[in-house]
């Protein structure tokens, strides 16, 4: 065979076998327990895609390490188009929080895109005498070392946009961690823990039942779901944006064309009014970013958040 002929067979190869994909079912890796937001974004989206391309598409949760188990256990897949997964915001604070992370959030993996996100609230009690950010910002610093927030845990998304918050307002906060948002809501409802850092869906139905108070949300637009309560830009503290992110990777080195037909499939799903009802009732905004917009996120977020962990002085686990 002439090297001409050999060339041009190769260049055929890959347009032609991804014609046929998928070929056999496809394993959607979710790396936290079934129940959770990451996982029913995981099902919505594998369930519309099933049936739209007529293959199975399953999902497998392996919750443990944090998210980091899972994430590893598809960065080490066959990089062939049968596995992939749904990963949260604690894909890009990680690498901070871990020092013996088995994966690089930037080289190990070939973004698709982001799926929805949502911000975070600072949340305090009715009765707490602040009415806005500033005024809640000027009574905490009347009184350094008072008052104490509560988050979902130690490392979680809420925890570390505690923490930028109080960085860059300068504030003398006490973190109290809690093994979930439901917890540390109930605390913050109770008066036990006068202020709580929640992302946005975990939260949402309090605000609305007034058993809880949103004073900003770290996004960049206010929300749907509570068009009444400021972005943070609006509240006067500027560069908070901050969110619970659900996004779908394939194992580095996934051939493009395979990439790029998920990230047009996704795109044309979130898109449905259904879709987005769903992810809205799950306190989501669908958003959707391209591949080469997925993967510079992902390297800028690894910066900024490793760098709040830092000046946090959070120390990572070992």
């Amino acid at each position: 065979m002439s090297l001409s002929a050999a060339a041009f067979i190769e260049t055929l190869s890959g347009p032609v076998w991804s014609q046929s994909y998928p070929a056999r079912p496809v394993r959607i890796i979710v790396p936290y327990a079934p129940g959770g937001p990451n996982d029913a974004v995981a099902r919505i989206i594998a369930a519309k895609i099933s049936e739209h391309w007529g293959q199975t598409l399953y999902v497998e949760n392996i919750p443990a390490g944090a998210g980091n188990v899972g994430t590893a256990t598809a960065a080490r897949a066959p990089a062939d188009g049968y596995s992939l997964v749904v990963v949260t915001s604690s894909f890009w604070s990680n690498p901070g929080l871990y020092a013996k992370l088995q994966y690089d959030p930037v080289k190990d993996f070939a973004p698709v895109t982001v799926i929805a996100a949502a911000p975070h609230v600072p949340l305090v009690h009715p009765s707490f005498p602040a009415n806005s950010l500033k005024e809640f910002v000027a009574l905490v610093r009347a009184n350094p070392g008072k008052y104490s927030y509560a988050s979902a845990g130690t490392g979680q998304s809420s925890h570390l946009a505690g923490e930028m918050f109080k960085l860059a307002a300068g504030l003398d906060l006490v973190h109290v961690p809690f093994n979930g948002a439901s917890a540390a809501m109930m605390s913050a409802i109770g008066g036990h823990v006068p202020i709580a850092f929640i992302s946005l869906p975990a939260a949402v139905t309090f605000i609305k039942e007034g058993k809880l108070r949103g004073l900003a949300i770290t996004s960049n637009s206010r929300s749907k779901l509570l068009p009444e309560v400021p972005t943070m830009a609006e509240a006067g503290f500027g560069d908070q944006e901050s969110t619970f992110m659900q996004g779908i990777l394939f194992p580095a080195g996934t051939p493009q064309d395979i990439v790029d037909r998920w990230y047009r499939e996704i795109a044309d799903i979130v898109a449905l009014p259904e879709i987005r009802d769903r992810l809205t009732s799950l306190g989501l905004e669908p958003v959707v970013n391209t591949p080469a917009s997925f993967a510079a996120q992902i390297k800028s977020e690894v910066a900024r958040w490793s760098k709040v962990i830092r000046d946090a002085r959070i120390k990572p686990v070992e």
